[in-house]
């Protein structure tokens, strides 16, 4: 087996054990009724509401996350460095981790707070107005995360390079649209991986390209990147993917509902508004997300293969797209020609072979 279906495989296992692991621990706290003693503790300790459900989720989050971070571990730091994609010191690795868990950690117990105060104030309807909260506070990060959390992790400089400007500007012509921001990120502090992403919205709207790619690329090849890129902004991409966000946080919260109640009574909870319960309302999440996923990722790859056609079409340059995605997938350790049944379900984007076989036809030639 070559290095990208060893890496490809390795990286899935772990996922896949990750989330049985999951899963089954969710299980014991709700069968074993350590759930409820959870609960009796915090409440032992304070009579408010919102100090129980703060002390609750420290205990079974802290919980959660020593499960996981074994995994986390493995899979970012031990194997990125045993395929010799990681340029991290383990140190560095474990202060991303903890920078990542002070913010993870206070927003997720406030995310639970507002859930546990909706279903205490109106039982019926919380479900909507959580769906509503949790859609604002998705839209305010989008727009927030460019300069707020990603400086948190990486640098970012604006695109200084002549002829990657002039690339720029003349795609900017042939589209008729104006560019957001390019900057460069800083990626190959971490990683020797090559990426390029559009990230935020309105006023941060901005093309990140890392150094990995501006160095190993050619002119030609990041045109096509960027046109790619440029795509995902013309065609307002993003608020697609924050349309389809939005309606499976509808469905996700709306199942919670339908299921709690009967559920709830069941396993002995004092009610849907028992903080005890979470772990119920956790694998409802979690197993719509496994059921939505293959529509998830077929939604997104859909629109990757609109900005392949628009980067062909804008550039005219099928053979930099072909070595583009070559060189991608290389540098990246990509497999080329996954599983159908596995790309199906959880990959994102396009394979590299029916990138490269898009191409071939979009210009009527084998390239």
């Amino acid at each position: 087996m070559d290095e990208p279906r060893r890496y490809e495989s390795v990286k899935q296992l772990i996922g896949v054990s990750k989330f049985v692991l999951d899963v089954a621990v969710l299980l014991f706290l709700l069968a074993s009724g350590w759930s409820i003693r959870i609960r009796s503790f915090a409440q032992m300790l304070s009579g408010s509401n919102w100090l129980r459900v703060m002390i609750y989720m420290i205990i079974v989050g802290g919980l959660l996350k020593a499960i996981d971070l074994p995994f986390s571990y493995y899979s970012g730091y031990v194997l990125e460095h045993r395929f010799q994609l990681s340029r991290q010191s383990l140190t560095a690795w474990m202060k991303d981790q903890l920078k990542a868990l002070a913010i993870a950690a206070p927003l997720t117990i406030a995310a639970v707070e507002i859930i546990y105060l909706l279903l205490r104030v109106d039982s019926k309807f919380w479900w909507i107005y959580a769906s509503i909260v949790f859609i604002a506070f998705a839209i305010v990060m989008a727009n927030l995360a460019p300069v707020l959390l990603l400086p948190l992790f990486f640098k970012f400089k604006p695109v200084e390079n002549p002829d990657l400007q002039n690339r720029v500007d003349r795609l900017a012509r042939r589209t008729g649209k104006r560019i957001c921001g390019i900057f460069e990120w800083s990626l190959g502090e971490k990683t020797r991986k090559a990426n390029a992403a559009v990230v935020g919205w309105g006023n941060t709207r901005r093309i990140i390209v890392s150094d990995t790619l501006l160095k190993n690329f050619s002119g030609e090849e990041i045109e096509v990147v960027m046109a790619h890129e440029l795509c995902h902004h013309v065609k307002n991409h993003i608020w697609y993917g924050m349309a389809a966000q939005s309606f499976l946080t509808f469905a996700a919260f709306y199942a919670a509902y339908r299921v709690l109640p009967p559920l709830a009574r069941s396993f002995g909870f004092s009610g849907t508004e028992d903080v005890a319960n979470f772990p119920l309302m956790a694998l409802v999440m979690t197993i719509l997300s496994l059921a939505a996923l293959p529509a998830v990722n077929f939604f997104s790859r859909q629109l990757e293969t609109a900005a392949d056609l628009y980067a062909l079409d804008v550039t005219g340059d099928a053979l930099a797209f072909v070595s583009g995605m070559e060189k991608l997938a290389e540098i990246n350790l990509v497999n080329k020609t996954p599983n159908k049944i596995v790309a199906f379900i959880f990959h994102s984007h396009p394979s590299v072979e029916d990138r490269v076989k898009l191409a071939a036809d979009r210009v009527g030639q084998s390239v």
